[in-house]
């Protein structure tokens, strides 16, 4: 006779469940799971003591949060109001107040142990209610070491990865977490902590950038010479390394291994040597490429390659063709390789059927390799459109452009936000952008995959 048959009726399983919300672990130890009842209460007073180690509650007099609260209470308010008092600059120094960066900062911590807490609670509730479900079903207990040994055989694979899981929690999703909310507040070095208080103001700074204003119109501006540039700079690489590929792996060539390693050269060497080797010799001044125009007659006088705001879409395809050099080679050796996979047999087929070289790689090459390389040229885009080095480092987003706010006609949107960032200090303006920009490049990574079906099997 099962226990549910025996005199009054069982407690429901629901109420161990409730009884383990309502106080850690005692669900566990109503269902006689005394180790896992203790190691649960445990849990649950080492967050009340941080709490009251980390507070001022031994006086309660006139409490506020500010005052008295620990790390939850203190964290929690801190997040929500940025701090109320800023530091004042005294004979004695700085005086008492707050830090809204660093109130944020222990706010978001706090919200995220409190998580961690609340996700074990939600297993200490379903697990009272599985135990006493399973008691009432078959009258049998699972002692500690069962338990144990059921855990580490079903779910062994997550108790490894639990540590890093945590660590990846606080090293990557903190910062994450707290560059998304520098978009809503109006941190800048003009309202710069200790001496000011940062304020959250909503959606102000989305409509700032993205409205009919000069912030917005630098916005659109870059953002499609942004996906102008991504675009050709990927379609040209692709198209001049798929075309190198070929030619060398043609039965006409001689040495193909001595070209293959000729045409490894630019991309051995490290990219930012290479942006900066190329501003050089377009130097308008004193590079010369703009000497030797000169001094042959082709030009009456040097060319402002880099730097003329007259012409920035000079600057736009020296910048295109500098990513040509540097990026051709990456494609050459991924076709290489995909070449090597496709059976001689699909040519020796299409030759007998009358086909010529140029048809054979129009419809058995080109489609061959395209469909393995698909989604590289995906995440080739991507790195494209976040390609800080070699805007950067040749042209440094020039030449001047006018119209822009802090951007010139050759800056991309990781480059210009480098400079709100770093060079001017509108850390706000800059989380938004950083958000946009994910928004963008997430969206269409997403939309490509798909297409190409790179996850088909997954």
């Amino acid at each position: 006779m099962t226990p549910h048959h025996r005199g009054a009726s069982p407690t429901a399983p629901w109420a161990f469940g409730l009884a383990s919300a309502l106080v850690p672990g005692l669900g566990q130890v109503l269902n006689r799971e005394w180790a896992k009842g203790v190691g649960l209460a445990g849990v649950a007073l080492l967050a009340v003591a941080l709490e009251a180690s980390t507070g001022h509650y031994a006086n309660l007099g006139g409490y506020t949060p500010r005052t008295h609260g620990g790390f939850f209470i203190r964290g929690i308010w801190g997040l929500v109001t940025l701090g109320t008092q800023p530091r004042a600059m005294t004979v004695a120094g700085l005086s008492a107040g707050d830090h809204s960066i660093v109130l944020m900062v222990n706010g978001i911590i706090a919200v995220l142990v409190l998580l961690l807490l609340l996700a074990l609670s939600v297993w200490a509730v379903r697990d009272a209610v599985r135990t006493r479900r399973r008691f009432l079903e078959t009258g049998e207990r699972i002692g500690v070491g069962s338990w144990a040994r059921d855990v580490r055989q079903k779910s062994f694979p997550y108790l490894v990865l639990a540590p890093t899981l945590v660590l990846l929690l606080f090293v990557t999703a903190l910062p994450v977490i707290f560059g998304i909310l520098i978009a809503f507040t109006d941190y800048s070095d003009d309202t710069l902590p200790p001496l000011q208080l940062v304020e959250w103001v909503g959606l102000a700074n989305f409509g700032q950038l993205l409205g009919a204003g000069a912030w917005g119109a630098t916005f659109f501006g870059v953002l499609g010479w942004t996906i102008t540039w991504a675009v050709l700079a990927t379609a040209t690489t692709y198209v001049f390394g798929f075309a190198q590929a070929v030619l060398v792996s043609s039965r006409r060539v001689r040495f193909p291994r001595l070209w293959r390693s000729i045409f490894f050269l630019p991309w051995a060497v490290p990219a930012m040597i290479s942006a900066l080797v190329f501003r050089s010799m377009f130097n308008g001044q004193f590079g010369p490429i703009s000497q030797f125009l000169v001094d042959t007659g082709v030009t009456p006088e040097r060319v402002m390659w880099l730097t003329d705001p007259a012409n920035p879409w000079l600057a736009r395809i020296i910048a295109l063709l500098v990513g040509l050099w540097l990026g051709f080679p990456y494609f050459m050796a991924l076709v290489s390789g995909a070449l090597t996979n496709i059976s001689p047999s699909y040519f020796e087929a299409a030759r007998i059927e009358g086909a010529s070289a140029a048809q054979q790689v129009r419809y058995i090459t080109l489609p061959i390799v395209l469909r393995a390389t698909a989604p590289l040229i995906v995440l080739s885009f991507v790195a494209n459109f976040n390609n800080f080095g070699v805007i950067y480092f040749l042209t440094q987003g020039g030449p001047a452009n006018p119209d822009y706010r802090y951007a010139g006609s050759t800056d991309i949107l990781i480059t210009w936000l480098y400079k709100l960032t770093l060079d001017n200090g509108l850390y706000d303006i800059a989380s938004v952008m950083s958000i946009l920009i994910f928004v963008v490049v997430g969206s269409f990574s997403v939309w490509s995959l798909r297409r190409s079906k790179a996850f088909a099997d997954a």
